[in-house]
């Protein structure tokens, strides 16, 4: 019988363990990027980490910062994936994002698990393009 628990438990948890794979975390990125696309604030306010919904309180204050500093990400004309690091409890995902105009922008989101097997996004930074010289 108590082997039959341990086995039960085993196949329980795994859903849970898969979900919080980094593998998981560019759906998570590209869902809130959905969400931007459609002008639905609350939705993509749920991929906020506690933090981030902390200090901007409401979906309207968490869209109004998008539009206005993050306007590639309001409406980014394409998406594409880069690499993952982990620091600390981290995983931090590089993304790329061509805007409306053409121009491309290097990001960074900061990824932390969401005590449910998920991930949410505790913040985006601009990455530095490199020198570049002739």
């Amino acid at each position: 019988m108590r082997i039959l628990a341990i086995i039960l438990t085993l196949l329980l948890a795994a859903p849970v363990a898969q979900a919080q794979e980094p593998s998981a975390i560019p759906d998570v990125i590209g869902q809130q990027l959905e969400a931007f696309e459609a002008d639905d604030f609350a939705r993509a306010f749920t991929f906020a980490s506690p933090m981030i919904k902390g200090y901007f309180r409401t979906p309207e204050n968490f869209g109004a910062m998008v539009q206005e500093g993050y306007p590639m990400v309001h409406r980014p004309g394409s998406v594409t994936f880069g690499t993952q690091r982990s620091e600390g409890g981290s995983i931090y995902q590089s993304v790329t994002i061509r805007d409306a105009e053409g121009r491309y922008h290097a990001l960074e989101y900061e990824m932390i698990p969401d005590g449910a097997g998920g991930w949410l996004i505790d913040g985006v930074s601009f990455v530095p393009a490199p020198d570049v010289s002739a």
